[in-house]
């Protein structure tokens, strides 16, 4: 089934089917060795109104200093259902892609790659919209497991589903809670590692990532105190 992004208008057991059938198009290879711009993507959700903020970023490489912020706000079209998460939130940052002047070789997103149980996370999915290689870097973890590891910085274990290699749990700082790295489109595991550790500055969270949530969220608690408690 060749894929199409502009048709959302699936039901919970529709969008099952089609992240089956996408997640045989995503291509897993090394990121491209030489490169300029890097992005990142991030989605916040204002409860009280209702709106779904997406946000993208856009730096320099290697050096990360800032070149492009664009967002959109829009109604969420889909309901929340976790593992399908993308067909919510990949729409509006397709939108906020169409904005950018420049558009980045390689786009961070905080959330699932291919560390989905369908192989479909929101990274994944964002990358073959988009034809653009996607590095997933989230917070917590989705599925799979690993054996336990020292939390040190560099330290990393393979995450595992089932008998396949799915994505990396990798300590950016010593002894704070791990990252879970996974490749999303056109890209693979040891690049996706090496991307998110260059990225790394004084915090845990990747630069590009740690901004664009930072905006995000600024953006939702704006929203929200200027909503009106009457509707």
């Amino acid at each position: 089934m060749p894929l199409d992004c502009n048709n959302w208008n699936l039901s919970p057991r529709e969008a099952i089917e089609l992240q089956k059938q996408l997640a045989g198009q995503i291509a897993i290879r090394p990121l491209p060795p030489r490169f300029k711009v890097v992005g990142a993507a991030d989605i916040a959700y204002s409860k009280t109104t209702d709106r779904l903020i997406a946000v993208m970023l856009t730096f320099t490489w290697p050096d990360l200093s800032p070149l492009e912020s664009v967002h959109i706000v829009s109604r969420a079209a889909f309901p929340y259902v976790p593992g399908l998460l993308s067909f919510r939130e990949v729409p509006p940052l397709l939108e906020t892609y169409r904005k950018l002047d420049r558009k980045p070789d390689i786009l961070l997103c905080d959330g699932q790659g291919i560390a989905h149980p369908r192989r479909l996370g929101f990274a994944a999915h964002l990358g073959l919209c988009l034809d653009t290689p996607t590095v997933g870097c989230a917070k917590s973890r989705l599925c799979g497991e690993h054996i336990p590891f020292s939390l040190k910085k560099g330290r990393s274990a393979a995450l595992m589903l089932g008998d396949e290699q799915v994505g990396l749990v990798y300590c950016s700082k010593d002894g704070v809670k791990p990252l879970y790295i996974s490749p999303g489109h056109l890209s693979d595991i040891p690049s996706a590692k090496k991307l998110v550790a260059r990225c790394v500055r004084r915090y845990r969270i990747p630069e590009p990532l740690r901004l664009a949530h930072i905006l995000a969220t600024r953006l939702r608690v704006e929203m929200t105190a200027g909503a009106s408690p009457f509707g």
